[in-house]
């Protein structure tokens, strides 16, 4: 059995302070936040490598973040239904090594079938929308809506893998010399 060399921690911060609208800037400064929230609650004991996240969906020069309710959860399925829109996705990452963070982000664009109401309903009843950018969750049933992706289905998911793999090896990740095998 082998173990991941790495915990996952939660790191709340309050969205609504970071005032930023264009996207990519919005989701590396939220990305960093939350690397600095896991630094500052661990700070006796931060680990060797921290990794956040952030992913927001933009149409048409808006934002969409984590929908509050059932209600902006509707709104913004009404809204993507059929057309295209762009996830963009940041990951900041802390090396212990160089006691610095790093931050990339990644985008694809991602377009929706025409949704009717019964199917926007029948999706909210799943409550996959909560606590998700957009509404939806490209990794579960919202899959089924999704008629084309242009760029990585793991940038939608909210950690572009290719992305973080680069990310990793550039700063200098021992592979396969921490991980433990039982």
């Amino acid at each position: 059995m082998m173990g991941l060399p790495f915990s996952i921690l939660p790191a709340e911060i309050d969205e609504s302070l970071v005032k930023q609208t264009n996207p990519a800037k919005l989701t590396a400064e939220l990305a960093v936040k939350k690397v600095e929230k896991v630094i500052e609650v661990m700070s006796d004991r931060i680990p060797k490598w921290i990794c956040g996240a952030d992913t927001v969906i933009a149409l048409d020069d808006k934002v969409f973040g984590k929908p509050a309710t059932r209600e902006e959860a509707a709104t913004m399925l009404r809204k993507l239904s059929g057309k295209q829109h762009k996830v963009v996705t940041s990951i900041a990452l802390y090396s212990g090594l160089s006691k610095k963070i790093d931050c990339n982000t990644a985008s694809c664009s991602v377009t929706f079938a025409e949704l009717t109401e019964e199917e926007i309903e029948w999706y909210l009843d799943t409550n996959e929308w909560q606590g998700v950018a957009g509404a939806y969750r490209i990794q579960e049933l919202a899959s089924c809506f999704i008629t084309q992706i242009r760029g990585s289905p793991s940038t939608v998911a909210g950690l572009p893998l290719n992305l973080f793999y680069a990310m990793l090896r550039s700063n200098g990740y021992p592979y396969g010399a921490t991980l433990n095998r039982e």
